[in-house]
């Protein structure tokens, strides 16, 4: 039996719907934002160079864990030897981050409508003949969103380290800080923001509880963590741009094209 556009349900119009808004732009911006930061990531990931400028380390290399990284690169050491040389070492660490992401609720949402347009907008009918939900492959992958979770928290952790050497000079001398320690700063709260807010964490705070008043602790934290995430879109568009910013002010400084901007 047809469904979608042509299912029996569905109203015997001719129109494709009667909606008289510009629903499009939802996604059609969704789309193009999405697709320049996949060309500009994959781009970064597969370059393998100019991703770090003392004291700062590109977000989409942290940590560097190659023995190919460049030097000062590798605050965590190098264990990972067995990697040929063409291969970059964001390749090891991105599928974390990018995992996270693809399996987010939000981002769910966000690339559905936009790119399989599953559906494009509320009330406007998909265009698909057959959908069977997230319970078959590949879809049913988007279950492991919740270990997803666990490998980007400790991403966030590593991306807070790196903020804080940030705050050293390119001779490893605290006390420096310059436009570059701001945009890892920043970049690492509206990270954490993103992480912390997330359908997963909230569920890992507070879910299964029966009785909030015999966990005060999670009880606070799972408030907490349902406030901000009633911001949970903002947090993933704000993060996806400042991660980008960060990694292509590294390269800009890399590639000796600026120089850093120093307050003190």
């Amino acid at each position: 039996m047809a469904t979608g556009v042509m299912g029996p349900e569905r109203a015997q119009i001719g129109e494709r719907t009667l909606r008289q808004d510009r629903w499009w732009i939802y996604p059609a911006v969704t789309f193009a934002v999405f697709t320049a930061f996949v060309v500009y990531s994959t781009w970064r990931a597969f370059a393998g160079a100019n991703y770090y400028a003392s004291p700062y380390l590109s977000p989409f290399y942290s940590p560097c864990l190659s023995t190919h990284c460049v030097s000062g690169a590798s605050d965590f050491g190098q264990p990972i030897s067995f990697l040929p040389a063409w291969f970059s070492p964001a390749l090891v660490i991105l599928i974390f981050p990018l995992g996270f992401r693809l399996t987010c609720y939000y981002y769910r949402k966000a690339y559905y409508r936009s790119f399989w347009l599953s559906p494009a907008a509320c009330a406007v009918p998909e265009p698909h003949k057959k959908y069977t939900g997230e319970r078959r492959f590949p879809l049913i992958l988007q279950n492991i969103h919740r270990w997803f979770f666990y490998a980007a928290f400790l991403i966030a952790l590593i991306l807070t380290y790196d903020a804080v050497i940030a705050f050293r000079n390119p001779q490893h001398e605290w006390g420096h800080m310059g436009l570059g320690t701001l945009i890892l700063l920043v970049n690492v709260v509206l990270i954490w923001l993103y992480t912390l807010s997330c359908h997963s964490c909230r569920h890992i705070a507070g879910g299964r509880l029966r009785n909030f008043s015999k966990h005060p602790v999670r009880y606070r934290f799972w408030t907490f963590v349902s406030k901000l995430n009633g911001h949970h879109p903002r947090f993933a568009w704000a993060s996806l741009i400042s991660v980008a910013v960060a990694d292509f002010y590294v390269y800009l400084l890399a590639t000796g094209a600026i120089t850093d901007v120093r307050f003190f």
